[in-house]
């Protein structure tokens, strides 16, 4: 730490956070500048067409753009740029700051709403908001098949669940063969990469002939696997696609099917009038605001390189120019590509489970319970993002990422850069002070004019007290803030407390409201859902780790 952080930088940040009212001024300037980084949606441009038309402004099952698209080619051959993310000594760089309950939740977050197809990148099945899809499903016959419909009362409202070991989880979502799913569960989307995913695309009639530079329409990975590193036996019955790809993501689907439970028996309690379908319903409309206050207040403060944090405070949308309905675009649904998190392996309970054998496999879950799911999380650090430091077991989905950029016509690092309040790079010292990244960048592309936008993003060196990119660090701000806080749910006539028009009796009720309040970080929703509360720290942020480190 620096004597300027020692002295002044980290007290007054203490300062800030002790402090409600200047908390509150401090998160408005804060939230303010980080989304006017660039320009506000609506994006003029998506992934529909080369060019602005109505059905690229309007069909919202393709992605938006920050920038119109650019030819870019000739590419330099994606196995030299994937020699960029490979690491050339086979040692991960470890993270000083964040540990695996990190990029456990980013991966959650991220796969309720960034959704593209492998067969069509161009094309998404996302509802565009931070909705809890991943729990709830992303369409109302989804949400249907994974609800106890029409239960007598002490049971209103509920998830299904199943008991194991004296703890609840989803139901199965195949037979005992493993392979046939459930008929309960027809409307539920497959586990990503099984035969029966992606979802078939639209007929290429439907938008300008505007075809990808070359994808094939298998799967990545035979179903299932022979090696034993899927388990289709253990695949929960969950609302998204992707809930299921690791022990970790299903852990925190996990936690929050049981909150949302937990909710609805509080609301049943207090409103014994209210049927199944209410006492649902507001239950979902808590989860997912108290969701999104996590978003805020624990993820993005454990990003922030700042000595203060951030209030969930949705009143800095309701008169923001830039509170407008989300677009998810293409530049978003790449910049979430944090392969270079996740280590090598995973110390589960005394065994040691490879990245390769991590993921559609829910037995080390199982084996264990939530508490010590959690538990393990937190005590593994992570990766550094950045390049030579992706596990080989996740390289070639940064090859599918490359392509996938390509495929979209993405503009230059350089452009994105502009775009984003940012200089120009006019050398590759101001992308790296690491003499190997800018010696790759210089062998791939020649100037930095010609880097791409994906590797471009993770050549930068991580900013000082964060753990993203500069580049990565304001394009992440300025999407995750003005999608989480626009939240319908979150809008003036539906949060606030003001009597006339007031909505969030209705919305949330005043337990409901004090439910959210009292809700800050995981730790906090674990501690309520589980038999035996965590007696090791959970969370995001390692216990070493301190501001000016």
């Amino acid at each position: 730490m620096s004597l300027i952080e020692e002295i002044i930088v980290r007290p007054i940040g203490k300062v800030i956070d002790g402090i409600a009212w200047l908390d509150g001024v401090v998160t408005h300037k804060v939230v303010n500048l980080a989304v006017g980084a660039t320009r506000t949606r609506p994006h003029p441009w998506s992934t529909f067409a080369p060019y602005i038309c109505w059905d690229g402004l309007t069909d919202r099952g393709y992605l938006g753009r920050h920038l119109p698209p650019r030819d870019l080619s000739p590419y330099p051959d994606i196995k030299a740029v994937m020699e960029l993310f490979k690491r050339p000594t086979g040692v991960q760089t470890l993270s000083k700051k964040s540990t695996c309950l990190f990029p456990a939740f980013a991966q959650y977050l991220t796969d309720g709403f960034i959704r593209t197809l492998p067969t069509d990148p161009a094309q998404t099945t996302t509802n565009h908001e931070i909705d809890l899809c991943p729990l709830y499903g992303r369409t109302r016959a989804q949400t249907r098949a994974l609800r106890e419909l029409n239960h007598p009362e002490g049971k209103k409202g509920r998830l299904k669940t199943q008991s194991i070991n004296g703890e609840d989880f989803a139901p199965f979502f195949f037979q005992a063969d493993g392979c046939t799913p459930k008929p309960e569960f027809d409307e539920l989307d497959y586990p990503l990469f099984s035969p029966h995913q992606p979802l078939r695309p639209k007929p290429p009639e439907t938008r300008p002939d505007w075809a990808p530079l070359g994808r094939d329409n298998q799967p990545i990975t035979p179903w299932p696997p022979t090696d034993g590193s899927v388990d289709t036996k253990t695949i929960f019955a969950f609302g998204g696609d992707r809930a299921n790809s690791t022990p970790f993501t299903s852990m925190l689907n996990t936690l929050l099917l049981r909150e949302h439970n937990r909710l609805a028996a509080g609301l049943e309690a207090q409103n014994p009038d209210w049927d199944d379908e209410r006492v649902f319903q507001t239950a979902r409309n808590i989860t997912i605001v108290m969701f999104i206050k996590l978003v805020v207040e624990e993820y993005i403060n454990h990003i922030s390189p700042a000595p203060f944090g951030i209030g969930a405070d949705p009143s800095v949308a309701w008169t923001a120019n830039w509170n407008r309905p989300n677009r998810i675009t293409a530049e978003f649904s790449l910049l979430y590509r944090w392969h270079s998190l996740m280590p090598d392996t995973i110390d589960w309970d005394g065994t040691t489970i490879g990245m390769g054998h991590f993921q559609l496999h829910n037995k080390p879950l199982l084996d264990v319970g939530l508490t010590k799911a959690f538990e393990i999380a937190s005590a593994a650090a992570t990766g550094q993002i950045g390049a030579f430091n992706t596990t080989d077991a996740l390289l070639q989905i940064e090859a599918l990422s490359i392509r996938q950029a390509r495929d979209n016509h993405l503009a230059s690092y350089n452009d994105y850069r502009a775009a984003f309040g940012m200089e120009r790079a006019t050398s590759f010292e101001q992308i790296s002070a690491n003499p190997a990244v800018r010696a790759k960048l210089q062998a791939l592309y020649d100037t930095p004019d010609k880097v791409e936008f994906y590797p471009g993003l993770f050549a930068e060196d991580t900013i000082h007290n964060g753990v993203l990119p500069s580049l990565l660090s304001s394009m992440v701000a300025v999407d995750a803030f003005s999608q989480a806080l626009t939240n319908p749910l979150l809008s003036e006539h539906v949060w606030s407390r003001q009597p006339e028009g007031s909505g969030w009796p209705d919305a949330f009720t005043e337990w409901g409201r004090a439910e959210i309040a009292r809700t800050h970080k995981l730790v906090d929703i674990l501690g309520r859902n589980v038999l035996q509360p965590p007696t090791r720290p959970v969370e995001m942020t390692q216990a070493t780790w301190h501001y000016g480190m």
